[in-house]
């Protein structure tokens, strides 16, 4: 500890979870985005959850109208955004009155007291002023005039007060740098960038940053600053990434890897419209992107690409998914590569659009009319969307299918420091065009099969429209299982359902098995395992890294595929005394778990439009074991 001036301390500390809240319109994500871009060029390691309403512009003030962003940030390897905030930033009384029962007991409080006046209290439900009523005796509270204080630095600038007053985020923003010791460059060059339109706009930015900063420097009232050192990283060049850019970003890889140019048709919603507005912005790699009218017309573009030789995907949510069901049957009909990335959210209907669940793995499977398999294919983590979409993409195109990804809300809200991979580690995912006829017809002249099958993979051949010698027709009636014609016949029906599940069952042949990630002073497997999917794998994680601390022999499986499953599945969970498996929804993967391998698989189950604590699966496994 370092005396950096007369009453202020330089405290080193290992990690701290903040939270950021305010109204809608106070810029609580851009200032929590910002908080998390200093914090990756500091080194921390970090993990992220922006919260916030359904609702363009809820009533100011109110309770619905609360927008939060939580940036975990350390100096060692974490998994999660945090359990529970160590500081609390609120900007108005609603915002506390939301976020409070999330902070730790003695935690900072952080007040904008300019905005605890009477009106914004009744409006937030207060029947008493909290500030004096006791309601914060648990906590450490420092009150700043945070409105007024900006204005007064603006005031020498031609700002409005009203305008002046909407800077006041990033006086918050230079306090909270101060007193985490944030290095502030980076923010005043991307204050410069991204308001470059408005000399006025960046004049009142960079004033208001710059009074935060000199308040925590100068106020009595904090008597340390913290610093949260660089986590140890492995060598290379590392950005901050969230998972809808990582998305966009893989679909991009992908194109190059495959040697095809790569489509988008989509139709915005949220949480997924960040994959095409990022996408739109990399057209010089042979990107085409096509906000369509609608889902089904989004999804029938992109149809439309993959049969005339694109990289094909369309990007939604569950109720884009439900919407484009005909015409993903239609391509399990004509058996073309078609990538599905579903960004799941809260349902049914339009549900909870801004909080995240993972609700949507029976439609994968089932959501289609007939017998229709299909690969799914799962994100784990925000950077690990990457990786899915070029694995999604392998699988349809090498085995002329569509592939629904899942990823969710919290995935592609959230942000963590991502090692850039050496692009000749990628691999090489392009598969040929058939340009020759592969046949014979009835008068022994060269002709094309659509539907001859090879004989590893069963995938029928890809020809382009065009191509000569090579006309054929697709369609959603039934083919004949060689030459593609329309096929009425029963055991020709038969043969192709069978296939087409032969096809996506033998994909178990060709991705890795299941890994079990084992307690370190365990040789053989534990009686204990907890099987996860998707975006749980942090708090998995961080949940029996603790079990395992408090002596409890514990494996885990995560799960990527989730259909076909790895072909050592079965094996992995045979013999335990407990399987637990962790999901935002009330047990799908449960229900398939037992349903294919005959296990007491048990859920541990949430639907409240967030992810999982490890707290809270520490005392859910904790007690499904003494139960």
């Amino acid at each position: 500890m370092t005396n950096t001036a007369d009453h202020i301390d330089l405290t080193t500390i290992d990690q701290v979870v903040i939270r950021f809240a305010g109204d809608s319109g106070d810029g609580m994500q851009l200032t929590g985005d910002r908080f998390t871009s200093a914090s990756a060029l500091a080194g921390n390691d970090l993990a992220t959850l922006p919260d916030f309403p359904a609702e363009i512009r809820a009533p100011q003030g109110t309770l619905a109208g609360v927008s939060a962003f939580q940036v975990h940030i350390s100096d060692h390897d974490i998994h999660t955004p945090g359990d529970a905030p160590d500081v609390l930033v609120a900007m108005n009384p609603a915002a506390l009155r939301s976020e409070l029962e999330r902070l730790r007991s003695g935690g900072m409080v952080i007040l904008n007291e300019d905005a605890f006046d009477e009106r914004n209290l009744t409006k937030a439900g207060f029947t008493a002023d909290p500030r004096s009523d006791g309601s914060l005796d648990d906590y450490v509270v420092h009150q700043v005039p945070m409105t007024k204080l900006t204005v007064d630095a603006t005031s020498d600038l031609d700002v409005k007060k009203r305008d002046a007053e909407r800077s006041k985020n990033f006086f918050a923003l230079g306090l909270i740098s101060w007193m985490y010791s944030r290095p502030t460059d980076p923010t005043l060059d991307w204050i410069k960038t991204k308001f470059a339109k408005s000399e006025a706009v960046i004049a009142s930015n960079t004033a208001a940053f710059h009074a935060g900063h000199a308040f925590g420097e100068t106020a009595e009232m904090f008597a340390s600053q913290f610093k949260v050192a660089a986590a140890p990283q492995r060598p290379g060049e590392y950005t901050n990434i969230t998972g809808n850019v990582a998305t966009a970003w893989g679909m991009i890889a992908a194109g190059q890897l495959a040697k095809l140019p790569v489509f988008l048709g989509s139709y915005p919603i949220t949480p997924a419209s960040d994959i095409l507005h990022e996408l739109s912005r990399h057209k010089n790699f042979g990107v085409r992107t096509f906000q369509a009218e609608d889902e089904i017309a989004g999804v029938g573009a992109a149809l439309g690409a993959s049969f005339g030789g694109n990289l094909a995907y369309t990007t939604t949510s569950g109720p884009g998914v439900a919407l484009k069901g005909e015409t993903i049957g239609l391509a399990l009909s004509m058996e073309l590569p078609l990538v599905i990335i579903d960004v799941q959210r809260g349902g049914p209907s339009t549900g909870l659009p801004t909080k995240t669940e993972a609700s949507d793995l029976m439609m994968a499977m089932y959501g289609r009319h007939g017998e229709a398999p299909m690969p799914i294919v799962a994100a784990s983590t925000p950077a690990d969307c990457f990786d899915a979409v070029i694995e999604a993409s392998r699988l349809a195109l090498k085995y002329r299918t569509p592939v629904m990804l899942l990823t969710d809300g919290y995935l592609a809200n959230g942000a963590e420091p991502w090692l850039l991979p050496d692009v000749e580690s990628l691999p090489d995912i392009s598969v040929p065009f058939t340009t020759e006829p592969n046949a014979v017809d009835d008068e022994g002249e060269p002709a094309f099969a659509a539907y001859l099958r090879d004989e590893e993979t069963l995938a029928r051949p890809w020809a382009i429209p065009g191509t000569p010698g090579l006309e054929h027709r697709l369609g959603g009636l039934e083919k004949d299982a060689v030459t593609g014609n329309v096929s009425y016949d029963a055991t020709n029906h038969s043969v192709m359902t069978d296939v087409r599940q032969a096809k996506v069952d033998g994909i178990a042949n060709d991705i890795p098995e299941a890994v079990v990630d084992r307690s370190a002073d365990s040789a053989g497997d534990a009686p204990i395992l907890i099987v996860g999917w998707g975006s749980t794998r942090g708090s998995i994680t961080s949940a029996v890294e603790r079990l395992r601390s408090a002596g409890h022999h514990i494996d885990t499986v995560h799960l990527t595929h989730v259909n076909p499953f790895p072909k050592n599945l079965g094996e992995v969970l045979a013999g335990r005394e407990h399987i637990f498996v962790p999901e935002l929804n009330k047990g799908q993967l449960v229900r398939l778990l037992r349903a294919e391998y005959l296990v007491d698989a048990k859920p541990i189950s949430k639907v409240m439009g967030l992810p999982f604590t490890a707290a809270e699966l520490v005392d859910h496994i904790t007690e499904g074991i003494n139960r």
